[in-house]
């Protein structure tokens, strides 16, 4: 029992970790879903909520790296990026955008 404990204990510990040594790279979405008959551009605010005082106004195929892997609410945390690729440099102010007008850009293919 006692050897099954510490077999169970150091594949937690290695679990634990190879998860810590993962680290988050980023995404690339660019803007989309925009109304070229509205305003044509998405706020990048300071903060995820609308109230957030604008930072920038990114208008239509502007290309976006995210920070975290998941959204906070609708709201994705990002940086300006030139082009969509594993060594973007950041070429543009970072934010957050509401996600309903971003879209993922899929490099694998």
């Amino acid at each position: 029992m006692r050897k099954m404990f510490k077999r169970g204990l150091a594949m937690a510990l290695a679990l634990t970790v190879g998860a810590a040594a993962w680290a988050y790279s980023g995404e690339f979405y660019v803007t989309c879903n925009l109304d070229p008959k509205g305003d044509n551009w998405l706020a990048l605010k300071t903060a995820p909520n609308l109230s957030a005082q604008r930072i920038a106004k990114l208008g239509p195929g502007t290309f976006l790296r995210t920070w975290d892997p998941e959204p906070v609410g609708k709201w994705r945390q990002v940086s300006v990026v030139a082009a969509p690729d594993d060594m973007a440099e950041i070429t543009g102010p970072s934010g957050w955008v509401y996600t309903d007008y971003i879209c993922y850009i899929d490099l694998s293919q």
